[in-house]
């Protein structure tokens, strides 16, 4: 996606915390919800187990959740995002958390942002989920990071092609979503022949607005 004609100066950046870490952003950029802290903590706790290797975060916006994995986990990340000014904050945010040579940040799209023999431990998406109908209930929010689709699950059903040869062997991905009906139907299309050979093995709700699961190779 081609950068915007208008310039970085002329949108006004903020921070907010993050558990330890500092994340900047500007209003073209999802602010940073605290509830998503959980999927980071989760990651961080699952990687104690898991072979060695990098995290993926998919749609990873400012970078907060899979910056916050990484320092927790001390491991690698590799964060991708298609928005130009998501990455210029990513990488800002990995800089001033002191993880600029362990995280690289690329400006591309999930399909075309790795390479083949690529293979990660852990699997970080954060995809658009709200459905197309409903994202006038999100003003705030620019519409390219909310935007789901008509039942706010197009992007994660073509993310998780994308995930699931990325994974090492025994390695797993947590994919946040917006509600537990929004799981039950992923959980449906990935019983049909033509999805990915991934299944869900854990699901942890958080408040009225925040659902991630745990897909672990089928």
């Amino acid at each position: 996606m081609p950068q915007s004609s208008t310039s970085l100066a002329e949108h006004e950046a903020t921070s907010v915390a993050y558990g330890p870490l500092e994340i900047a952003y500007d209003s073209r950029v999802l602010t940073p919800r605290d509830w998503t802290r959980q999927q980071s903590t989760w990651a961080a706790d699952l990687m104690q187990d898991l072979p060695d290797g990098p995290i993926l975060e998919l749609c990873s916006g400012a970078g907060h959740i899979g910056l916050l994995a990484a320092h927790l986990s001390g491991r690698r990340a590799v964060l991708v995002d298609m928005e130009p000014t998501a990455c210029h904050y990513a990488r800002l945010n990995a800089e001033t958390a002191g993880l600029g040579e362990f995280v690289e940040v690329r400006l591309a799209r999930a399909d075309a942002a790795l390479r083949p023999d690529e293979r990660f431990a852990c699997v970080m998406v954060d995809p658009p989920w709200v459905p197309t109908s409903e994202i006038d209930r999100f003003p705030e929010d620019p519409r390219l990071a909310i935007d789901g689709g008509e039942d706010g699950l197009d992007v994660i059903r073509d993310l998780l092609h994308v995930v699931a040869p990325a994974l090492l062997p025994h390695g797993v991905a947590l994919v946040q979503l917006g509600t537990s009906a929004q799981v039950e139907q992923l959980h449906t299309w990935l019983d049909t022949p033509d999805s990915p050979s991934l299944t869900i093995t854990e699901v942890r709700v958080h408040g009225d607005r925040g659902v991630v699961a745990l897909l672990e190779q089928a």
